[in-house]
Order: C-alpha cells, then sequence, then structure tokens
C-alpha cells in the first residue's frame, strides 16, 4: 500500500507582508523627512539670496553683519570678505544643487545632466570645505576654538565623502555612489543643521545650555552634533534599509518621523527667529 503523499504546508505570509508593509513606511518616513528638509532648505536658500545679494551688488558690504553673523565684513581685509561672501552665496548655490541632486525624478529622467551638477556639487563642495577652514583657522572667523574643530572635521568629511562619492560614480558602483552622496549632503548641510538645531532646542528647551557669547554647553555641542547626529541617523537608516527584520525598520521608522517632526519645528523657529526678519 502506497503512502500518502503530503504536499509541503505554504509558507506563512505574515512575516513576508509585514516585512513589505514595514519597508513601505520606512521609506515613507524617509520621504517626510526629506520634503521637511528641503523645505526649510529653499527657505536658508531664499534667505541667503535676499539678504546678501542686494546689499552686495550695491557695494554696501558692512551690512553683512545685519544678520548677526561673525565678522562678515572687515574694512581693509580684502580677501578675507571676498573669501566670506563667496562661501556665503555659494552656500545657497550648493543647498540648491544637493537638493536637485537627491530628487528621483529628475535623477531618473536627466541621467547626464545629474552627472555634470553632481560633479559640480562636488567641486563646489570642495572648495567651500577648504574656504571655510582657511576662514577659521587664517581669518580668525570662530566663536572658539572647540566650535571650530567640529566645524573643521565636518569640512574633512566633506573631502571625505566628495572622494567616495566620485571613486564609486566613476566605477559605476552606483548603490555605493548613492550612499555616499547622501552622506556627502549631511556633511555640506552642516551650518544648515546648525540653525534649525538651534531653533528645535530653543523652543524646546527654553534655550537650554545656550549663551549670548556662545560658551554654553549646548552651543558647544551643536557644532560638533550638527552633522555627527544626521550622520548617525543615516547610518542607521541604510542599516535598517538592508535589514530583513520588519521590527528594525518600524523603529527606524518611528526614529526618522521624530526626527522630521523635530527638522519642521527647527525649520519654523529658524525662518521666524534667523532668516525672515533680515528679508
Amino acid at each position: 500500500m502506497r503512502e500518502a503523499s503530503v504536499a509541503p504546508a505554504a509558507p506563512s505570509r505574515g512575516p513576508i507582508a509585514g516585512l513589505a508593509l514595514s519597508r513601505k513606511l520606512l521609506s515613507g518616513s524617509a520621504k517626510l523627512w526629506f520634503l521637511a528638509a528641503a523645505a526649510g532648505q529653499w527657505m536658508f536658500v531664499y534667505y541667503i539670496a535676499l539678504a546678501y545679494v542686494p546689499v552686495t551688488v550695491a557695494g554696501e558690504y558692512a551690512r553683512w553683519d545685519e544678520t548677526g553673523l561673525m565678522e562678515g565684513y572687515t574694512a581693509g581685509d580684502i580677501w578675507g570678505n571676498l573669501g566670506f561672501i563667496s562661501h556665503v552665496l555659494l552656500a545657497a548655490v550648493i543647498t540648491a544643487g544637493g537638493l536637485l541632486q537627491l530628487t528621483p525624478p529628475l535623477r531618473k529622467r536627466f541621467p547626464a545632466v545629474h552627472r555634470w551638477t553632481g560633479r559640480t556639487y562636488m567641486l563646489i563642495a570642495v572648495f567651500m570645505a577648504l574656504g571655510g577652514m582657511a576662514l577659521i583657522w587664517v581669518r580668525g572667523t570662530r566663536v572658539n576654538d572647540f566650535a571650530a574643530l567640529g566645524t573643521t572635521l565636518d569640512g574633512i568629511l566633506i573631502l571625505v565623502a566628495a572622494g567616495f562619492a566620485l571613486r564609486h560614480a566613476i566605477a559605476r558602483r552606483i548603490d555605493q555612489h548613492r550612499r555616499w552622496a547622501m552622506r556627502l549632503f549631511i556633511f555640506v548641510s552642516g551650518v544648515w543643521f546648525t540653525r534649525i538645531g538651534y531653533m528645535g532646542w530653543a523652543i524646546l528647551s527654553g534655550g537650554a545650555g545656550m549663551s549670548r557669547n556662545m560658551s554654553g554647553w549646548f552651543d558647544n555641542f551643536v557644532a560638533w552634533g550638527s552633522f555627527l547626529i544626521p550622520w548617525i541617523l543615516l547610518e542607521l537608516y541604510l542599516r535598517a534599509q538592508d535589514s530583513r527584520s520588519s521590527g528594525v525598520k518600524l523603529a527606524m521608522s518611528a526614529v526618522v518621523l521624530a526626527a522630521t517632526a523635530f527638522t519642521a519645528l527647527g525649520v519654523f523657529g529658524a525662518w521666524m527667529m534667523m532668516w525672515s526678519p533680515h528679508i
């Protein structure tokens, strides 16, 4: 008598469906963060354009200091003034360029434009990193040495990320190129993160750890945290993307949503207290 054949049980679709859902939630949370960040960065570009371009074209260079920045204009310092204003104006260019580079529809529809603007973006990033370090250590445009060291490390990381992003792009290792381009975006955005970090923390804490002479514990922390915290979050996000665990993806989705809320709060504060009063 033949034994009845027993068909293997079909695998449960529960874990598969859960993984697919968690993947969508992680992707959706990242898109929400990018929308909040993009809105804030376009506001930053708008602020730079209106606060600096008209007075520079009019030759009213002393008015650079009206924005509250340190030593925006120094009488008789031609090269220092040129370095400062070129750094500020290029910040608007590179901020807009970074947003365009990371916008998927533009990247997919116009690959040739993406490649050439990407090379331009990396070139400007390298120039600004070197120029920023020169402003800090040669011109002395800094609050204190501890904060200056943080900004210098950010500049070094920009150089490293730009080098790896270019290397992987040339070798057609697209996924690795994408990841290094995202890291480069984070490091280049350090100045912007500093501003929204200040305002977000000020609103939540009432200004704890801040002082008028920029010597409070949070003043020193944000000089490093402005790029290290977003970098850590990016690395966690990339690992959650690669993970096969729906729990890891869901946990990271929650973290990204919290970062989105803080980013939106910081953007609101920066616009109301830092940017709009000067335009």
